[in-house]
């Protein structure tokens, strides 16, 4: 089998067959054009092609096209002779219908296997970045992760998170002293935020069993890499969990898989598609990691291939290492259009031929212009082009045949029933059961070594529902344990209803070293 996957290529007015090398594969890339262009079909045919050369491949569906990849073409199909004309034009003597080996996953659970994370390994810079936190409100969830390792807490899933955040607020005065101020304003915040996130089906990613990187890194029997397609047609109605979720995954891996060098063929090829989603209103900080993460993690052994509108929706700095790149079309319509497009044009090697910037605004649909990486990872020289056509049908399979694929994939059992584990929720929950059994324990000897008017006294003071503010201070005295303390705080708040609300999850563990 060729170590190279075929592109296209067009006869005289076009380029010679354009490959991309799998050496270089993992030297990332970028699928640019405007809406309408070709983009979905660029990446099915990549999606298709890395499969066949064994390579296993991580795709979001954000308009729920790409589940074809799970079906053959047909040659009944409305665009079988255009296909075949195609074919032959490029010189695609290879070209015939097969499906490649698919899992389905959807963080709601609905549309594939759930996908699930921890709090804790999402950490507390992504988690601030969904939930769109200030830098004050950053703090104070850092402090609760400081403290959740400290006290060990395992923070699991949202309602591990929000009981601990109640005890921090219960305790801000103490807490102030020792890392700076905690405000009730800033918690109730974040707590609003952790509402709307469990409205928008977030809480759903949260929780146990949290996926496994090596069941994204699967071939099937006869060797081709299996195609993980992400639902995310419903997912983009929330884009900053969308964009969230694949930055924590992409970190995942980073963080995860061990050094390779530069191998023969990527480990596992990830697209990002909507990529300007990742970098809208991104603090600087994560942009920096985001770079620090596509510069190092090819030598891991994976690709990460941004599919978006225009280069300009990717920082320059990140632009510059995406080395195989296929161009659709851009319109000019405005100054501001004209410039993005003549922007573009200057990232790509030359043409003696023709110009660059002409060529990106005439090509048609399912034309580009293309760049490769050549020999030592050289930047070919700019090329018009006819892109193949794909294997797999084009289109959406249906929910039934949907459901087939998810019922054959071998992972049923192994994620699609959650597991509500004993963590940080239940570990203060019995703190506060022992805390409050203790103080009427204490207050019943009290009682039975008091005047016998007392103990009639305090019997009618039960009887009349009195007893709150007694019992209340025995229970905050000096001498109770920081657990103790602890509890008191949080035992109104857990049996009410954060403590019987049940949420799951997904969203990960960028950047763990806390």
């Amino acid at each position: 089998m060729p170590e190279e996957i075929f592109i296209g290529g067009g006869g005289p007015d076009y380029a010679d067959p354009q490959y991309m090398s799998l050496k270089y594969a993992n030297r990332h890339g970028l699928i640019a054009g405007a809406t309408g262009t070709g983009k979905t079909v660029t990446l099915q045919i990549l999606a298709e092609s890395f499969s066949q050369q064994g390579v296993p491949v991580f795709l979001a569906d954000v308009k729920g096209d790409l589940s074809g990849l799970a079906n053959s073409g047909r040659a009944d199909a409305p665009l079988h002779d255009a296909f075949v004309k195609r074919s032959q034009k490029i010189g695609f003597t290879a070209f015939s219908y097969q499906n490649v080996p698919v899992a389905f996953w959807d963080l709601f659970g609905e549309q594939g296997h759930p996908i699930r994370t921890t709090v804790a390994e999402m950490g507390p810079l992504l988690l601030s970045r969904l939930l769109d936190l200030s830098e004050a409100q950053e703090g104070i969830l850092n402090i609760a992760f400081r403290l959740a390792d400290e006290q060990a807490l395992p923070l699991l899933d949202l309602k591990d998170l929000q009981a601990l955040l109640v005890w921090v607020g219960e305790n801000r005065a103490a807490l102030s002293l020792r890392y700076g101020n905690v405000s009730t304003a800033s918690i109730g915040a974040i707590q609003r935020r952790l509402l709307v996130l469990e409205n928008q089906g977030g809480s759903g990613m949260f929780g146990e069993p949290a996926l496994e990187l090596a069941d994204l890194m699967r071939c099937d029997a006869s060797g081709q890499g299996i195609v993980n397609i992400l639902a995310a047609d419903t997912l983009m109605a929330a884009p900053k969990l969308y964009a969230t979720f694949l930055l924590w995954l992409l970190s995942e891996l980073f963080e995860t898989l061990p050094e390779v060098g530069d191998p023969d063929k990527p480990k596992l090829v990830f697209f990002f598609d909507e990529a300007h989603l990742l970098f809208e209103d991104a603090p600087k900080a994560l942009v920096d990691k985001v770079e620090q993460v596509a510069r190092l993690i090819r030598s891991k052994g994976v690709g990460i291939y941004f599919v978006t509108q225009s280069p300009d929706d990717i920082p320059e700095d990140i632009l510059g290492q995406l080395g195989n790149r296929v161009q659709h079309a851009l319109r000019a319509f405005t100054a501001r259009d004209r410039k993005k497009l003549k922007l573009a044009a200057e990232t790509y090697r030359e043409n003696p031929r023709f110009s660059t910037e002409e060529a990106i605004r005439a090509v048609g649909v399912g034309e580009a212009v293309t760049s490769m990486l050549e020999k030592k990872a050289v930047p070919g020289i700019v090329e018009r082009t006819l892109i193949r056509p794909p294997s797999s049908q084009l289109g959406p399979i249906t929910p039934a045949e949907r459901r087939a694929v998810i019922e054959s994939s071998g992972l049923s059992s192994k994620y699609d029933t959650p597991i509500d584990r004993h963590s940080a929720y239940e570990i203060l929950k019995s703190r506060a059961d022992d805390a409050a059994a203790a103080a009427e324990v204490a207050e019943t000897e009290a009682e039975a070594a008091a005047d016998p008017m007392v103990r009639e006294f305090n019997a009618a003071r039960r009887y009349s529902g009195g007893r709150v503010g007694r019992s209340t201070s025995r229970r905050v005295g000096g001498g109770d344990t920081f657990a103790s303390a602890m509890s008191e705080a949080v035992i109104k708040e857990l049996k009410g209803t954060t403590g019987r609300r049940l949420v799951r999850g997904i969203l990960g563990g960028l950047f763990k070293g806390r």
